[in-house]
């Protein structure tokens, strides 16, 4: 269990699953930078998590911006849209009769990513909602906005395990304000951090690498006088 001091962003694991270094400068060390990128996703979400949009169609309560924390993963963030659909197997809702199944829904610009960034954040998300409103929710969806689809994401346990593994990796990275080193490859071209991060500068060698390197090659010539 963690204090709230210790809570990480919820979406930080979009940044942490791209790029690890890129999560440590803003989520660490502070840093951050625009770029079209960000300026266009934050225009994208705006409406999604306008907070006093609450809507409700029949049996469906949408809730968009919710704010959700997990005590047991130390997050906390907003979702950006919620849908409760009226369900005998549901749960009560202060001002609202019947029972409701909560569904989240994350909304992403673009289109599916080729790793699990969007699934893992859909996932704590849920896995939030499950502590602070006792239930169970084995799955939901993602909504891309360039083909205007969704995507169903089933919360398996391996990617439970997932979660819990990610933020605990992110939790002890916060613990020590360690900012790890990366490999530059293709994806630095289109951070806003990069002239920050200045990935290029990974591949010069450390002081401390040159100085053992030296070392390295003064015993290797010594011995060789032998």
């Amino acid at each position: 269990m963690y204090n709230e001091d210790d809570f990480l962003m919820l979406s930080g694991i979009q940044h942490f699953i791209f790029c690890r270094r890129q999560w440590a400068l803003i989520h660490i060390e502070q840093q951050w930078a625009e770029n079209l990128r960000t300026v266009d996703g934050q225009l994208f979400h705006s409406t999604a998590h306008d907070a006093n949009k609450i809507e409700k169609r029949g049996d469906l309560l949408i809730v968009r911006g919710l704010r959700v924390k997990s005590a047991t993963l130390g997050i906390s963030g907003n979702c950006d849209v919620v849908e409760f659909h009226k369900s005998s197997d549901g749960i009560q809702l202060f001002a609202y009769d019947g029972l409701w199944e909560p569904y989240p829904v994350e909304c992403k610009k673009g289109l599916p990513k080729t790793d699990l960034a969007d699934e893992l954040q859909l996932c704590a998300e849920a896995m939030c909602l499950e502590e602070m409103l006792l239930c169970e929710i084995p799955r939901d969806s993602l909504f891309y906005g360039e083909n205007r689809r969704r995507t169903s994401v089933e919360f398996t346990q391996e990617l439970r395990e997932q979660v819990k593994a990610t933020l605990t990796e992110m939790h002890d990275l916060m613990n020590r304000g360690y900012t790890p080193k990366v490999k530059p490859r293709k994806g630095c071209n289109a951070c806003s951090l990069k002239e920050i991060c200045l990935p290029q500068l990974s591949r010069k060698k450390s002081v401390q690498s040159y100085i053992d390197e030296s070392l390295a090659l003064d015993a290797g010539s010594g011995m060789e006088g032998l």
